[in-house]
């Protein structure tokens, strides 16, 4: 938080006031900057023209975006002037902005020092606090975009805001990077500080609207350029640079959230039609069994039981997959809505999850009646074993209905979220004992000619799928939560690439190991339209694999996001090469080294581009383009 004591901040070393000055008149532009965008009167010297309180109320309610209430517009006396300041400290304060040792009356008195300190505090507060880099913010976050962005340029070195400004060629970088439209960088006399110093100043004027806080004697006449005006100054680049992209981020946001916003419609509109589907057909069994005569013969009563089996291994099971393909498909809908921030899906009354259990669990008791009055008419005893079977059976089948609810259920963060699908993973590992216990009991009851039980519908052969399935479901649902934590960041592409690439991940992974082999790799990219030689292709996998044996979804999908996005068309690299170029008809070896090009890129083109015909040093780009593409 911006503040401090201003006596002690207004202490400078040096033994003349010539910072004073250069402050004063830095401080005063960027004030009157400020003012003018209420299109009011410019300040001459804020030291003194602020006096009256009422200058600094205006540049307080522009940059705070609020009125601070009625004040003295004409004040005379000095009480009404005291009034009007007062006000403007007590607003500054209330943003949380701390001021000490400066009172209205160091104000009214055009104390200069204590002022250039408040105006000091108050262009950190509304202009550089908010700037933010690689975790640094203020100060260090601007001077380390500063380094980052003049980093091509070998004759600028910015380690300060004083003497790394002085010879002018920072801020010709600063331009130039951002728009080398404006001025042509190699063609600067570099001993020539004051030229280059009145270049920029007049280019960022003119062109990107940024006021000239500083004369070129400001910074190029002093021994040490004062920090405060050269850091206030090229602030102003910063939010100018930062302000270009702004449309475009916005458009691709907007693009993203309705591509988004379509996914995850066609996925609630699937699960409320599959749902609704489900509950239907279940019902429609319910009300047949209801209307089923049943008599004492046993010929009968076993082509009952005949068809309530093949029930069983063919209807039920298409409904017991739809009903987990449905809790899911619910999951991923939450997933994905918790990925984009969006509020949780909440299906339409009757096809809620709740909803669906209930219908499941009449279902279910709807499968043990009748069951139970088939068996009434074939079962002579062993009652007791028949009991222990269904025990097991039952509490296998709890499980799984108890990991299939939990599935359904599954909400909240990525992480959380896969944390409890594998807790989910191990709570049904011990199943495999389950069911060899069960087996076992179906054997004795085999023995015993009972081949029906009444406590319980599930079979071995039940269980054995519906755990199958269960474990299939949670080895799916982990994948797609780390496949969906490695393609949440990606936003350069539409949901639908992503959709396209995880698809083809998931097609070529033939064992669901979430990995790729060498030849599974080189078939999905053929499949996808990107072809290799056997020796690129050895070289990228090398690389990729990293001495693995296998390529995760990860390496698979980030690997393809850099591929879509590096693919580009002629008229692309057209204007990829005129902007490197700055408009010109051909490109030199500097212009490529100033581009970020690695050193053996810059070597092959240079190699390849024919020479240009109007400079010497040339390379004719146009012709090389036109020779690539018409092979």
């Amino acid at each position: 938080m911006p503040g401090g004591n201003l006596r002690a901040n207004s202490r400078h070393s040096p033994a003349n006031n010539s910072w004073e000055a250069v402050q004063s008149k830095t401080f005063t532009k960027w004030v009157n900057a400020r003012l003018s965008e209420q299109s009011l009167g410019p300040l001459e010297d804020i030291c003194k023209d602020f006096s009256d309180g009422t200058a600094l109320i205006h540049l307080l309610e522009i940059i705070g975006d609020a009125s601070l209430g009625r004040f003295n517009h004409s004040p005379r006396m000095r009480i009404q002037k005291v009034e009007n300041v007062n006000l403007a400290l007590d607003f500054i304060r209330s943003r949380k902005i701390n001021l000490t040792n400066i009172g209205a009356e160091d104000i009214v008195d055009s104390n200069r020092k204590l002022i250039l300190g408040m105006i000091w505090i108050i262009i950190l507060r509304f202009t550089i606090e908010d700037i933010s880099q690689e975790g640094l913010s203020a100060m260090d976050g601007l001077l380390l975009w500063c380094q980052r962005k003049t980093a091509p340029y070998e004759e600028v070195s910015v380690q300060d805001f004083s003497y790394s400004w002085q010879d002018g060629l920072a801020f010709c970088a600063l331009i130039h990077r951002h728009r080398p439209d404006l001025l042509d960088y190699n063609a600067l006399n570099k001993r020539d500080f004051r030229g280059n110093m009145a270049l920029a100043f007049d280019v960022a004027e003119r062109y990107l609207g940024i006021p000239r806080l500083l004369d070129v004697e400001d910074v190029c006449d002093v021994a040490k350029p004062d920090e405060r005006s050269v850091m206030t100054y090229v602030a102003q680049y910063f939010h100018a640079f930062s302000s270009l992209s702004k449309a475009e981020t916005a458009g691709r946001r907007l693009g993203k959230f309705a591509d988004v916003m379509q996914s995850v419609f066609d996925m609630q509109h699937d699960y409320d039609a599959r749902v609704s589907r489900l509950i239907a057909a279940v019902r429609a069994q319910q009300k047949e069994w209801s209307h089923t005569t049943f008599e004492a013969v046993y010929a009968k009563a076993r082509q009952q039981s005949d068809a309530f089996n093949k029930y069983k291994a063919t209807l039920k099971r298409s409904w017991t997959h739809e009903k987990i393909e449905l809790d899911t498909l619910l999951g991923n809908i939450q997933t994905k809505r918790v990925t984009y921030n969006l509020a949780p899906f909440v299906p339409r009354a009757g096809l809620t999850p709740q909803d669906l259990e209930t219908v499941w669990n009449e279902l279910a008791a709807a499968e043990v009646r009748h069951r139970k009055t088939i068996n009434q008419y074939i079962r002579q005893s062993r009652d007791a074993l028949q009991k222990r079977y269904g025990a097991e059976a039952n509490g296998i089948q709890s499980v799984l209905n108890s990991i299939a609810h939990a599935l359904a259920a599954l909400c909240g963060e990525l992480d959380d979220q896969l944390a409890t699908v594998k807790s989910l993973i191990s709570k049904a590992r011990p199943l495999g004992a389950a069911l060899k216990r069960l087996s076992d009991l179906e054997a004795l009851c085999a023995e015993a000619n009972i081949d029906e039980h009444d406590y319980t519908v599930y079979s071995v052969s039940d269980l054995e799928y519906d755990t199958e399935m269960t474990m299939k479901a949670l080895e799916k649902k982990a994948l797609f939560i780390e496949n969906q934590s490695a393609v949440r960041n990606m936003t350069n592409l539409t949901p639908a690439q992503l959709e396209e690439f995880e698809s083809t991940f998931r097609y070529f992974d033939r064992d669901g190991s979430n990995l790729l082999s060498d030849s599974e790799f080189r078939a999905a990219l053929d499949s996808l339209g990107h072809s290799f030689s056997d020796d690129e292709f050895a070289l990228l996998y090398e690389q990729l694999a990293c001495g693995e044996d296998m390529i995760t979804f990860e390496v698979y999908i980030r690997f393809l996001v850099e591929l879509t996005e590096d693919q580009t068309t002629p008229e692309q690299l057209l204007q990829s090469f005129r902007v490197i170029a700055g408009d010109k008809e051909y490109v030199t070896h500097e212009d490529l080294r100033l581009s970020d090009l690695s050193p053996s890129s810059i070597t092959y083109l240079l190699k390849d581009m024919p020479v240009s015909d109007v400079a010497k040093h040339g390379y004719d780009y146009l012709a090389y383009l036109r020779k690539v593409f018409q092979r």
